[in-house]
């Protein structure tokens, strides 16, 4: 079973900080799936992820393309795991059950702390998450590094 870490985005915006948990997910040898709420927005972000610097490169695709059981880094909006990914990183209010978390190492939420209605929903996955057993860590870059507010489970 594993864990869910929730990103409390409050100096960057998504586009700045997913690729950076995206190197960390990488670099422990994990498959990502990155999940949103809309294909537009998810195809917003592709292009962004593709302008990264050079040295930074970071191999992805959109779901829906011939090789998604090969993609190391995979944007969807759907809930199946197409590249046996270990790692959801949940984007937009998508939706996570306590199901994915506990069939994956790791599983993160990034919420953006200047709109209200993403924090009230990460507020409610917060608590439907760990009401239904999962361990779970809150993390925010107040300070313009990660820090570890609260945690909640084993």
């Amino acid at each position: 079973m594993g864990d869910v870490l929730f990103y409390h985005l409050t100096r960057r915006p998504l586009e700045a900080a997913l690729p950076d948990l995206l190197e960390r997910a990488r670099g422990r040898g994990w498959t990502v799936i990155v999940r949103g709420s809309d294909a537009a927005r998810l195809d917003w972000l592709d292009q962004k992820l593709w302008l990264g610097p050079d040295e930074r490169f970071l191999p992805h695709g959109l779901a829906g393309g011939p090789h998604d059981a090969r993609q190391p880094v995979l944007l969807t909006t759907a809930t199946d795991n197409p590249n046996r990914a270990a790692c959801l990183m949940a984007v937009d209010g998508a939706e996570v059950a306590p199901e994915d978390v506990q069939a994956l190492d790791r599983t993160c939420i990034l919420f953006d702390g200047n709109d209200a209605a993403a924090v009230a929903r990460a507020r409610s996955q917060w608590k439907t998450l760990t009401d239904a057993g999962c361990a779970a860590q809150y993390w925010s870059e107040e300070t313009g590094r990660w820090e570890m507010k609260a945690q909640s489970g084993a």
